[in-house]
């Protein structure tokens, strides 16, 4: 009987897999060959939150090999069969060996123990363009215009920065860097919309409170929380990864020690009062940070009544929004700007189908065009 292996993250796991194992395969028997060895794209272990219970689907020792295009015309098939059998069947106690994708399943492999090969291994033998074509629905030959950079999905633009790259003889590291953060005054136009964002549902939280619907309040103060939290990923000049690892990505910001009490509080709430009390907790705190950015003149950074309503808030549309947008230069983005501040494909929209499937894009590149 098979015993349960100890848990290695997926970063380490593929990386010894790929120096153990892969890569004296390929030196052996493909002398010379020129090719880049990474982890990145979808995956829990490539934004480094995996645990062992993501070792129960589309997990294990896995490699992505980037070659040129020519030689992925002439070599993919022959390091796949070559791979498929020489892999040992487990490495570091897991089995190398994938179950078929399951259609049913959004096609989802499985880790399968076998004794001996062929081995249906996970080492994805890819092209650099082809992957970042089939990824963000994107030609890396091309320039990257806003209209683009606005409906590149932010857990996606993460992962591709993210994972690790172990040997990098094409320039995989040269084009991960393209995608780095957004240029400067892409970034302003998503602080504005972010800022946007709240000013337009600050208020409603206690409206809604008031008038005796605290599930609507809470549902409110639930979207103040997850763009309070958006807010902070841009103002770090991080990506935010997606819902699962959202909270998990904000405690590990630099404001995140900070401000995650807070919002737990305003989340825990019974009350509009008392979720408005936290809420107002961060929206100071989120001033401040605006102020520190250093990007607009100091701006106010205390709370105050809603045009005479009793309603605390930070006044974010006419201030902070406002404020930034003047601070933008660059004719194309002033020109998607004056339209109306809806921000990029993750300030839009939170469906799933839309951030993931990359089909989506060329279609969602028309609101900006």
């Amino acid at each position: 009987m098979t015993t349960s292996p100890n848990f290695v993250p997926g970063l380490q796991l593929s990386g010894l897999f790929f120096l153990d194992v892969i890569k004296p395969i390929l030196a052996s028997r493909f002398v010379n060959l020129r090719y880049s060895a990474a982890l990145i794209g979808s995956g829990s272990e490539v934004l480094g939150f995996d645990t062992e219970m993501s070792s129960d689907h589309h997990w294990g020792p896995r490699v992505m090999l980037f070659l040129s295009g020519d030689d992925h015309k002439h070599y993919s098939q022959s390091i796949n069969e070559t791979l498929r059998n020489e892999l040992p069947p487990r490495f570091l106690g897991y089995s190398t060996n994938f179950t078929q994708p399951n259609p049913a399943d959004n096609n989802t492999q499985l880790l399968q123990d076998v004794d001996d090969g062929p081995i249906n291994h996970r080492v994805d033998i890819l092209t650099i363009r082809g992957f970042i074509q089939d990824y963000l629905n994107f030609d890396i030959t091309q320039t990257i215009t806003p209209a683009d950079w606005l409906t590149f999905p932010e857990q996606k633009l993460q992962t591709i920065i993210g994972g690790e790259v172990y040997h990098d003889g094409i320039g995989l590291q040269e084009i991960r860097d393209r995608f780095e953060y957004y240029p400067h005054e892409m970034w302003l136009y998503l602080l504005a919309s972010g800022w946007n964002r709240i000013g337009q549902e600050e208020h409603l939280m206690g409206r809604a409170g008031l008038a005796g619907d605290e599930i609507g309040s809470a549902l409110i103060g639930a979207r103040l929380v997850r763009d309070i939290i958006r807010l902070c990923f841009l103002m770090e000049k991080r990506y935010a990864p997606y819902a699962k690892w959202l909270g998990t990505a904000f405690n590990n910001l630099k404001c995140g020690l900070d401000l995650s009490p807070v919002l737990r509080n305003a989340l825990q709430a019974d009350a509009w009062q008392q979720r408005e009390k936290y809420l107002a907790e961060a929206y100071e705190y989120i001033a401040a940070m605006h102020n520190r950015l250093g990007i607009t003149e100091p701006l106010p950074d205390k709370v105050s009544n809603f045009f005479g309503r009793p309603f605390q808030v930070i006044n974010a549309v006419g201030g902070f929004a406002d404020a930034i947008l003047g601070c933008i230069s660059d004719p194309v983005v002033k020109e998607i700007a004056d339209r109306k501040l809806i921000g990029n494909i993750d300030q839009i929209s939170d469906n799933t189908d839309i951030t993931s499937d990359a089909d989506f894009r060329l279609t969602l590149r028309t609101l900006y065009e």
